[in-house]
């Protein structure tokens, strides 16, 4: 069986990089990369390059010019580009534990979506991961973490948990699982049917709208947060604009309330759709952040 990850990305190339090295040092290597590239500089594109000639990874770098915060519309483009049966997602500043992909394979389940976890990093600690690191797996190991500048909690049990602790965990979390664009996977049949990510959408629950139309269609997400994990990199959020949330929020209320499960602005979208969406991200652009 066929297997994508897909990851966004804009104008991060040190951060970009990490994660495909995180990739790079997966124990289950039959995947491609998809590379949603929502706008950025030649920076990117030439370390994408780069990576390619020194790690193991099968990279598509699929890429839009930059027209603000446009993630969903990016990612409607890495799917169809993709190739996989199976389809993981997560973001270009979150480096997978060597076991991600593994883990999401052995978990799927016909008619279900997987929800997985992630664990912030401070900047400082960011900063100090190597591709060395991520080779001997210190980005999971708490007290590496904690030498350079974790501050530890109950939290880092997201990096510990194992086995039948992680087990407990999955059923004991108070968090319901969702669609989380840093971590999580579902069949390309059952992503297509839903018709993608909603194209109006902008930063904001944009991930988790997709998950609530599935739901809508019938497939029930299983959360694994604490089977699978990703250490999420410090950066600034200067695209972040309130009335994207609030655009966002209205949109999925609707979803929930009319019971969609499948989007008329995502991958096949209808003239009079795309000409509503074009208009509406007209509202909003994102501040050049690198």
């Amino acid at each position: 069986m066929s297997v994508s990850v897909i990851f966004s990305t804009y104008n991060s190339p040190d951060w970009m990089e990490k994660v495909l090295w995180g990739f790079h040092y997966q124990t289950y290597k039959n995947f491609e990369v998809v590379i949603a590239d929502d706008g950025s500089d030649d920076n990117t594109r030439e370390r994408i390059e780069v990576l390619k000639q020194h790690t193991n990874l099968s990279i598509q770098h699929i890429w839009q010019p930059d027209d603000g915060f446009q993630k969903t519309r990016i990612l409607n483009k890495a799917l169809v580009a993709s190739q996989g049966e199976y389809i993981i997602f997560t973001d270009g500043d979150c480096i997978p534990r060597n076991d991600f992909i593994e883990t999401h394979i052995e978990r799927r389940r016909q008619g279900c979506y997987l929800s997985g976890g992630y664990f912030k990093l401070p900047m400082q600690t960011s900063q100090a991961i190597t591709p060395e690191d991520i080779a001997q797996g210190h980005p999971f190991n708490v007290d590496w973490l904690v030498q350079h500048g974790l501050k530890k909690t109950h939290k880092t049990m997201k990096l510990t948990a194992k086995g039948w602790k992680a087990e407990l965990l999955n059923k004991l979390t108070p968090a319901r699982p969702t669609w989380n664009g840093h971590n999580a996977s579902g069949w390309r049949e059952d992503i297509f049917a839903a018709n993608g990510f909603d194209e109006r959408m902008q930063y904001g629950g944009e991930d988790c709208e997709l998950g609530e139309r599935l739901v809508n269609a019938g497939i029930k997400p299983i959360g694994i947060r604490y089977s699978t994990t990703c250490v999420h990199l410090e950066h600034a959020r200067g695209y972040v604009r309130p009335e994207m949330i609030r655009k966002n929020l209205a949109i999925r209320a609707h979803t929930r309330k009319a019971g969609v499960a499948r989007t008329p602005y995502g991958i096949e979208s209808e003239t009079s759709a795309r000409t509503q969406q074009t208009e509406g991200n007209k509202m909003s652009d994102r501040d050049k952040v690198s």
